[in-house]
Formats: C-alpha cells, sequence, structure tokens
C-alpha cells in the first residue's frame, strides 16, 4: 500500500496543505515521501527514502516547493524495493509535463514494459509499475494530438488505461498548467477520496487515499472516487468527473478495512472505525457460540489496530478490557518492515507488557489478524513471560492463507503462517492455549454493513479468489521469486556490493 495526495489551490501554496496530508497518511508507507508542484511553467520536486518529517526535514525543503497546485505519495515498497529512485512521485516530460502518485499493483506491468518500448517508444527508468503505469497515461494523452487539453481529452486518456492496464491502481496525476486528476481502475480495490474547502478567493480541491488526510485540512468529504471514474481538478477551481470504464464492478480491497486504513478514515462510504467495532461484535458472538463456558479473565488488543474490535468483544463477553502492551511510538509497522529478522526483532522493542494485567489471569490477546506469525509467537510468549496463566488468541479476520497482487507487500505462500495449516496446528505453532479465527462471511457483513450497495470485496488472502481473473500459478510463483524475503534479502546484497567500491 501507499498513499497519495494531490492538491489545486485558489489562494495559497500547496507545500505545506501537501506535507501535513503525507503526515496524516504516513501509515500507508515508511519507506519513502515525495512532493511535486507546480507554479506557471516550472515543477519543484523533493523526495527521498525515509518518513515524511525526515525528507522535509528543513524550511528550505518546503520553501523550493512553490506553486498552488501539487502532488503527494507515501510509499511502501510492493515488490520489496527500498532503493530512492522508485520514490514517487514520478515524471515524464512529454507530453505537457505530467507527475503522477500511485497506490497499488499492475498485474500486467512486464507486458505492459514491452508494449511501451516497442510500441510506444517510451524509455522507462525504473523497475516501478508506477512509472509504468504514468507512461501508459502519457501515451494515451499524447495520442489525442492536441495542444490545448480539454476534459474530454483526460477522460479519453483515462479510458485507455483502463483498456491498457490490469490490476490495482489508485492515482493522482498533475498536468502541468493544466490540473490534476484522480482515478480508481474499474474494481475500485485501492481507496481514493476527494473534497473542497472553501476560502475567499474561491474552492480549493484535495483528492487522497483517506479522508483522514482532507479532514485534518479542513476539506469537506465529497465521496469516494468511484471504481473507473476520474475527478479532474483544473486550475481555475473546476470540478469535472466521468465514468471512464465500460464495465466497472465495484470491489474494493476488504484488508483495508481490517489493518491498511486508520480508524478515523471514511472509505467506500464506510466508517472504518464501525466495520471494526462490528468485527468485534461478530468475533464475539462466534466465540459465545462455539465456546459458551470461556474461562476468559481479560481481553487484551495488540496495539493499535485491533484496539476497536478488541474492546467491542470485551463488551459482548462481558469481560474486563485491559491496555496490556503499551506501544514505543517511535517504530514503525512491523508488517511493512523488510525482512524476517528485522520484524522479529522490532515486536520486543515495540511492545512492552504490563505484567500486573497479566499475572495470574487467562488472557485473550487480539490482533486485527495474523500474517507471518512471528509477532504473534513473540506476543503470546511474552505474555506467558509476564505471568499469563493461559494465552488465548483470537483475529479479527479469517486466516491470510495466499499472497496479495494488488498493492501489499505480503509474503509468499510459503511465508504466510496459515498456508497450508489447519488451525489446530497454527495453535501450536504459536504456542496459544486456544486460536479463534473470524469467518470470512461474519467480516463481509461487518464491513459491508456500512455501504450495502457494494455486493463484493477483494478477499484474495483468504479465499485466493482473485477478482481480476488474470492470475495465474506462473504469475504467483514469479512472485515468490520475487518478493520472498531470501530474494529481498539478495537484492540487498547485491546492492552492497556495488555500492561498496564507491564508499571506500
Amino acid at each position: 500500500m501507499c498513499g497519495i495526495a494531490g492538491i489545486v489551490s485558489q489562494s495559497t501554496v500547496v507545500n505545506s496543505d501537501l506535507f501535513d496530508a503525507l503526515t496524516m497518511l504516513q501509515h500507508r508507507g515508511q519507506d519513502a515521501a515525495g512532493i511535486i508542484t507546480n507554479e506557471g511553467h516550472h515543477l519543484y520536486l523533493r523526495k527521498e527514502n525515509g518518513l515524511v518529517r525526515d525528507v522535509f526535514n528543513s524550511d528550505d525543503h518546503m520553501v523550493k516547493l512553490r506553486g498552488n497546485m501539487g502532488v503527494a505519495h507515501v510509499r511502501y515498497p510492493t515488490a520489496g524495493c527500498s532503493t530512492s529512485a522508485e520514490a514517487q512521485p514520478f515524471y515524464t516530460n512529454t507530453p505537457f509535463g505530467i507527475s503522477l502518485s500511485h497506490n497499488g499493483n499492475l498485474t500486467n506491468s512486464e507486458e505492459l514494459k514491452q508494449e511501451l518500448f516497442l510500441q510506444d517508444r517510451r524509455h522507462l527508468n525504473t523497475e516501478s509499475d508506477s512509472e509504468v503505469l504514468l507512461n501508459v497515461f502519457a501515451h494515451e494523452l499524447l495520442q489525442r494530438g492536441v495542444l490545448r487539453l480539454t476534459p474530454e481529452d483526460i477522460f479519453s486518456a483515462v479510458s485507455g488505461v483502463h483498456l491498457r492496464c490490469r490490476g490495482a491502481y489508485a492515482c493522482v496525476a498533475m498536468i502541468t498548467g493544466y490540473g490534476i486528476v484522480g482515478f480508481r481502475d474499474p474494481y475500485g480495490i485501492r481507496p481514493a477520496v476527494y473534497g473542497v474547502r472553501e476560502t475567499a478567493n474561491g474552492l480549493d480541491h484535495m483528492i487522497a487515499s483517506e479522508s483522514v488526510a482532507l479532514d485534518a485540512l479542513g476539506f469537506e468529504l465529497l465521496g469516494d472516487i468511484a471504481p473507473g471514474e476520474a475527478v479532474l481538478i483544473t486550475l481555475d477551481g473546476k470540478l469535472h468527473k466521468r465514468q471512464c470504464a465500460a464495465n466497472p464492478i465495484y470491489s474494493p480491497c476488504i484488508f483495508e478495512h481490517v489493518y491498511l486504513a486508520r480508524p478515523d478514515s471514511v472509505i467506500d462510504d464506510i466508517y472504518v472505525y464501525k466495520a471494526r467495532l462490528r468485527m468485534g461484535v461478530k468475533l464475539a458472538e462466534k466465540i459465545l457460540r462455539e465456546w459458551p463456558d470461556h474461562d476468559i479473565d481479560v481481553v487484551i488488543p495488540i496495539p493499535d489496530t485491533s484496539r476497536v474490535a478488541g474492546a467491542e468483544l470485551a463488551a459482548r463477553l462481558n469481560v474486563h478490557y485491559r491496555e496490556g502492551f503499551i506501544k514505543n511510538r517511535y517504530i514503525g509497522r512491523t508488517f511493512i518492515m523488510p525482512g524476517q529478522a528485522q520484524r522479529k526483532k522490532s515486536v520486543r522493542q515495540k511492545l512492552n507488557p504490563v505484567g500486573v494485567e497479566f499475572r495470574g489471569k487467562n488472557v485473550l490477546l487480539v490482533d486485527d489478524s495474523i500474517v507471518r506469525g512471528t509477532t504473534s509467537q513473540e506476543i503470546v510468549e511474552m505474555a506467558r513471560e509476564a505471568g499469563a496463566r493461559k494465552v488465548y488468541f483470537a483475529s479479527a479476520a479469517p486466516p491470510v492463507r495466499f499472497p496479495n497482487v494488488y498493492g501489499i507487500d505480503m509474503p509468499t505462500s510459503t511465508e504466510l503462517v496459515a498456508h497450508g495449516r489447519t488451525v489446530e496446528q497454527l495453535e501450536k505453532l504459536l504456542g496459544a492455549d486456544r486460536l479463534i479465527y473470524q469467518d470470512l462471511g461474519d467480516l463481509i457483513d461487518a464491513v459491508r454493513q456500512g455501504n450495502p450497495a457494494i455486493t463484493r470485496f477483494d478477499c484474495s488472502v483468504f479465499t485466493g479468489e482473485y477478482i481480476t481473473q488474470d492470475i495465474t500459478p506462473e504469475y504467483l510463483n514469479q512472485l515468490e521469486l520475487f518478493r520472498s524475503d531470501s530474494a529481498k534479502a539478495a537484492r540487498s546484497r547485491s546492492r552492497t556490493m556495488i555500492e561498496l567500491p564507491n564508499a571506500s
């Protein structure tokens, strides 16, 4: 996952607003950050590896980002590559000068790379599928053959993107001197919202991955960009919308509600907080149905994502809810850390148990999901070390058994702890006295209740059924060769060996 943002203002330079938007979206990517702004015919870019506050760590960085229009990005390496060359936004000068930020993953990027080189005569400078997407959009816009753009030209180019690109993409693109356009793939897999802010000089508009970015800057949420839809905001502050896909099918990623999104966000017209409350209710109902004589003394969430579900679960079970783990907020999200060793080490750096809440008690630990199992094993062990008599473990999501191909760098199948294992086997592996998973039907009901108009979700990490229907065993095998921890480590060693001679 990544975070995207774009602003067109009628009243102010947008550098500070884009910085604030990225800080609100930092949870979506901690690998790199970037902002590009436009003033007249000039573009101003700053991007680098690191957290937002580290990339823009001086007044000089911000002052140089001039202009009342810009797009921004926080990056999380979908394929495990962490070089600064892959930081976004990306830029191409032909036609018109286009900058793009992208959240998602193209499933036919290799095919498109060949097309771009052999047919479109376009050069790619990185391995990023985001650069592929930018060049596809640029080529489609170039095909219009005009010197003065109209909204119809932009929407036609987005339609061309939908015809050529497969997979997940929520994008915001800036066309120098003209405006910004946000668009989603025809399934709406990754989120994108837009809003407006009234000023003395007119209307400011913003596009972002989540509504929290709009809230923080005083923008009113107008809605979600629909699957296949494009939203265009021109420099004069006018907003245009158009459905650009022939057959859009609303199928957003359900894992956004489980883990990725902030609980104070509204995406696809669903309050994430409310969805997670309902996950806690469903999980409690399952426990009461299958384990009515439970001996749970206390429910303790694994901070932060499982707090909402954990609190509601405890209330429904009529047992105490306690904050048994204190989180070190200076450690990043372990889910998106590259490498198993780093993730394992970070668990104990990130969480410290409050011994009095564990000692002599039967504890039910609640987490949003169990992916690799490394964190869960460590936490169960920490609970026992803190004096828990019994340690039960509940997941607000079903078993994660399959890799994600739509923009979340989940492990390969062989690295997913639930892949090929029964719940009983997982119980022993994690060291828990009992393991409870959410049922998939209950998870879907919990989320869909917020917006019944959505008839299906992308649940591929639980079912292995990929909604784009283009994922072959060969594709997954290639993904495993590239995405596994061992493959990432080998690439890291290769980069180090290349860099060593220059370091001396």
